[in-house]
């Protein structure tokens, strides 16, 4: 009798995964729309977060997602939350379809049931200086004071990069952010620690003077953000990671938003999985031939969509570092299709 009972209950509960499972893709094909939330983070540090605002690259991950589902002319709509926990909440009770970018930790994922796609975009711990005070590697912070909220992982990851380098600093440990925007601002410490994304939007908040700062290339940590889906959907997970891939492996075969319709007929057998010149990719995933061609024409490859929303031109002005091809030195490499 036991044995009918676990049975029974692994079979309703695998038939209510197999239709969960499907019904992201079949909801947004039959809605026209795609439901995608965005972390909004205001310009200030936080101890349970330690990224910067990233709306506008965000945005363009739920734009490709939804023009090779749904076609050209998709709708999306982006909700915007104050931290990713709100935005994971969100997706946990099916409020949006999937959160553009967040982290893949182990508590994310297992904790809440969700499921990561590739690495988006290579946050890291590093180090934001005043340019006039000669600061251009971290060696040069040896006997000077570094500013960090105290009681987070930055402050861990500081001491353990800075050990590893044996570089002598002096620790100078906030419990409120004013108080140590105020010493970093009137040079009491020459340099501030935190995510990358987190000290570029804190330097538009500094307005004109922001200018006069800037982020060293050197790595202290990682952080990376991934896309997120329910785990107990995998086809859509399937499709919003396929699409990553794609917009990864676009620029490393050179194809364009301006590109994409020419480059469809070339011979690179690469270029015609992206592009739709093989058949039956799309359908892998219950998409049609074209989704990859639609996806980087709306957006462009990874490459255009950084130097858009966070490159040098932007007012994040942040360099490409990890985040540049495996080709050219970097941590992006798509996985084969």
């Amino acid at each position: 009798m036991l044995v009918r009972c676990v049975v029974l209950v692994l079979s309703v509960l695998s038939i209510s995964s197999t239709a969960w499972g499907q019904a992201t893709l079949a909801k947004v094909k039959a809605a026209g729309r795609l439901a995608c939330g965005v972390n909004r983070e205001e310009p200030e540090y936080s101890n349970l977060d330690a990224h910067g605002n990233r709306v506008l690259f965000d945005i363009d991950l739920c734009k490709a997602t939804a023009i090779a589902v749904l076609g050209p002319n998709a709708r999306f709509d982006v909700t915007p939350f104050p931290d990713e926990n709100e935005a994971l909440k969100a997706l946990e009770t099916g409020a949006v379809d999937m959160v553009a970018s967040a982290t893949p930790s182990l508590t994310n994922a297992a904790g809440r049931h969700l499921s990561f796609g590739r690495t988006m975009l290579f946050d890291f711990q590093g180090l934001m200086v005043n340019t006039a005070m000669g600061v251009r590697t971290p060696g040069d912070l040896a006997g000077k004071k570094i500013c960090y909220l105290v009681e987070t992982a930055i402050e861990v990851n500081l001491v353990r990069a800075m050990s590893q380098r044996r570089i002598k600093f002096i620790p100078f440990p906030f419990q409120e952010e004013g108080e140590m925007e105020a010493a970093f601002l009137t040079n009491n410490c020459a340099a501030l620690s935190a995510d990358v994304t987190q000290l570029a939007y804190e330097r538009i908040a500094f307005r004109a003077k922001g200018l006069d700062y800037e982020i060293l290339p050197e790595v202290l940590a990682k952080d990376p953000l991934a896309t997120a889906t329910r785990t107990a959907d995998p086809q859509w997970s399937a499709v919003v990671n396929a699409i990553g891939e794609l917009l990864v492996q676009a620029e490393e075969s050179g194809i364009t938003a301006a590109t994409a319709d020419a480059m469809r007929t070339e011979g690179d057998p690469m270029v015609q999985r992206l592009l739709g010149g093989t058949p039956g990719i799309g359908k892998l995933v219950g998409l049609d031939d074209d989704w990859g061609r639609r996806a980087i024409k709306g957006v462009g490859n990874y490459g255009e969509i950084f130097a858009r929303d966070l490159g040098p031109g932007t007012p994040m002005r942040l360099a490409r570092g990890p985040n540049r091809l495996w080709t050219d030195g970097g941590l992006m490499i798509a996985g084969p299709l």
